[in-house]
């Protein structure tokens, strides 16, 4: 499955950015397309899952992959701030920030996650995606309980900080989306499928030859990065992606369900998280947390981590 998954055509373009930027080659898409398709894959992801919800209807193993999305989110950021503050030798402040990254999701790992597996036959359930939506919010609460413990001169005023904690504009897309295809169904939804499932793939290609580009770069820039942060960086997806695995396979979700929510506990935001911890934590380093989860963390679960999620998955189902 690893060799299938890095010959992917979602993973080749990424590569294809990265390169390029390596290369120093003047290669961009413009950021107006980028938010554009970024919008585009949340509502199409958003629809697909609630369609699919509507033909299946709420299972028991929906509400105990929900849980299990919501605990995981809650409890990720806290050993995730140890190893960041013992091995990391990071301040509580950057390691807060950093904590909250990782217990959050990024929707393009999933959405790339999904993808591969669904062309391994290992197809996640649809209502995984609502697990996704849930799964964004809680580590930010986390991440800024733990930065209290820094003093109250690193934390920014509140106003302004739970709507964006809260109504932050990917959480509303994805969640919107979800209930629309909820409640218009496969077949209500059929209507837009030349719009919104059709185009996916070659969507997402185009935005992951920009995310290689932005990866990259931002890996250039080493002067956040230090050897200790690069080494969590890899690390850290993988114990909490196998720890979703083996809670997925324990609580009986298929092995495909189950892969998907070792992606989602091994993957780590570089969107939604960043955007408050901008105005929570402006005490915090972008450059640190933004270059572990996007420069590091990312391009790992792109060409290695998803595979191994769905190996270890089926190994457990086996």
């Amino acid at each position: 499955m690893a060799v299938d998954a890095l010959l992917q055509p979602v993973v080749l373009f990424f590569l294809l950015g990265a390169l390029a930027a390596l290369a120093r080659s003047d290669l961009a898409i413009p950021e107006a397309v980028a938010k554009g398709i970024s919008l585009y894959l949340m509502m199409s992801i958003g629809l697909r899952g609630g369609g699919e919800v509507a033909e299946s209807g709420f299972t028991h193993d929906m509400l105990l992959a929900g849980g299990a999305g919501l605990a995981l989110s809650f409890l990720l950021p806290l050993p995730a701030f140890w190893l960041l503050r013992t091995l990391g030798k990071l301040d509580r402040t950057n390691a807060a920030a950093v904590a909250a990254h990782y217990g959050s999701v990024s929707v393009v790992t999933f959405a790339t996650g999904s993808e591969i597996l669904r062309q391994a036959g290992m197809a996640p359930a649809g209502f995984m995606v609502g697990v996704l939506a849930v799964m964004e919010t809680p580590a930010i609460i986390s991440g800024l309980l733990l930065a209290r413990t820094a003093g109250k001169d690193s934390l920014a005023p509140r106003g302004g900080l739970l709507h964006e904690t809260f109504l932050n504009g990917s959480v509303i897309l994805l969640l919107g989306s979800f209930l629309i295809g909820l409640i218009d169904g496969k077949e209500g939804l059929k209507a837009v499928a030349p719009m919104f499932d059709v185009p996916f793939r070659g969507m997402l290609c185009i935005f992951l030859l920009d995310m290689g580009l932005i990866a990259a770069r931002r890996l250039m820039d080493r002067r956040a990065l230090t050897l200790r942060t690069v080494l969590l960086a890899l690390a850290l997806p993988v114990m909490n992606g196998s720890f979703g695995v083996v809670l997925g396979t324990a609580l009986g979700l298929d092995p495909g369900s189950a892969a998907a929510l070792g992606i989602l506990a091994g993957s780590a935001s570089y969107i939604a998280v960043p955007a408050v911890m901008r105005l929570a934590l402006p005490a915090a380093d972008p450059g640190l947390y933004l270059g572990m989860s996007l420069a590091v963390t990312f391009p790992f679960n792109l060409t290695l981590g998803i595979a191994f999620y769905g190996w270890l998955a089926a190994l457990l189902a086996s």
